[in-house]
């Protein structure tokens, strides 16, 4: 039969309270059969548990972020509590009455299951729920809708171990099938066509028989996290005061603090020794008192402090003068 993706049609304004579940039986055009996925706008979640509010945006901002990650101007990318990054924390406007706002359910996994315990028991049939926000990318210009909540089906597949055609053996391939499903739906139900739910049918039954971890497993932690902070970010937290933010990159084994220090600089008038407890003590060479030779041993030593920090060592610099 191949894959088929449908919406549902006409279920207009949702209201607090309201049983999404019912709902959508309601406004099923035919059954639903075991296999299929009904992914779920997470607006119309969001209004259904009575999140929408006309307090101040910047104050919402604030609650639903756990870490921001990168701003320019009046954007703000952010880690939201549930660990999603996103621009505004997923905070929405649109389709929505005036000076009206309305953020992400705060536990997207959670309302997917329950929306799938509804439907099962109201269908008879074995289901999975998505629920589903959109979404922008680092590296390229538009959005896309991705899953932030799952249940029933593998959020993605692993394929480590398994050999292509050529007899290669696959290491990190791992399609994110959840993502994959949001995106499709969102083709068929539109930004702008008030067509908050669709059924995608005819997907592979082992993706309902693999490991349901929500769709919070695909989040990378903050340690396997590249990017966690932006370019930006990156630079003050590495030369602020204070404790180092989440997302910033521990050091790896081979990083040489020294020689990272002295790289693209002429700093051959400053000397660096390695104490017993493994203080760096920073020396000017050359003739004594010549102004370049400390100038120079002070700038490696702030390089030092800045490395130092942004690779999360801690590690004593000074600048000797003797």
């Amino acid at each position: 039969m191949g894959l088929q993706v449908w919406s549902l049609q006409g279920i207009g304004e949702i209201n607090p309270g309201d049983d999404l579940a019912t709902i959508i039986v309601e406004h099923l055009t035919e059954p639903l059969v075991d296999g299929d996925v009904v992914v779920v706008t997470s607006k119309v979640v969001s209004k259904a548990a009575g999140l929408a509010t006309t307090g101040d945006r910047v104050s919402l901002l604030d609650a639903e972020t756990d870490r921001v990650v990168a701003r320019r101007g009046e954007t703000s990318i952010v880690r939201t509590h549930a660990g999603l990054t996103l621009a505004a924390a997923g905070i929405d406007a649109s389709n929505l009455a005036a000076g009206t706002v309305i953020p992400l359910p705060p536990d997207p996994d959670g309302s997917a299951r329950d929306l799938r315990s509804r439907l099962e028991a109201l269908t008879g049939v074995r289901l999975a729920v998505l629920i589903t926000d959109t979404a922008g990318r680092a590296w390229r210009i538009g959005q896309t809708d991705i899953a932030i909540g799952s249940a029933g089906i593998a959020p993605y597949l692993s394929f480590d171990g398994v050999e292509d055609a050529y007899g290669n053996v696959l290491a990190v391939t791992a399609p994110a099938v959840a993502d994959e499903i949001a995106g499709a739906a969102d083709l068929v139900a539109g930004k702008l066509d008030g067509q908050p739910v669709v059924v995608v049918r005819g997907l592979p039954i082992e993706w309902f028989d693999a490991h349901d971890g929500g769709a919070s497993a695909l989040i990378r932690d903050d340690d396997s996290d590249l990017f966690g902070l932006g370019a930006r970010e990156a630079v003050l937290a590495a030369t602020a005061r204070g404790g180092m933010p989440r997302g910033f990159p521990s050091a790896e084994a081979g990083d040489d603090l020294i020689a990272l220090a002295r790289a693209g600089a002429d700093l051959s008038l400053a000397d660096v020794s390695v104490g017993a407890d493994g203080a760096l003590d920073v020396r000017a060479l050359g003739v004594s008192g010549a102004p370049e030779a400390y100038v120079e041993a002070g700038a490696l030593a702030e390089r030092l402090r800045i490395l130092a920090r942004a690779l999360r060592q801690d590690v004593v610099i000074a600048v000797v003068t003797d």
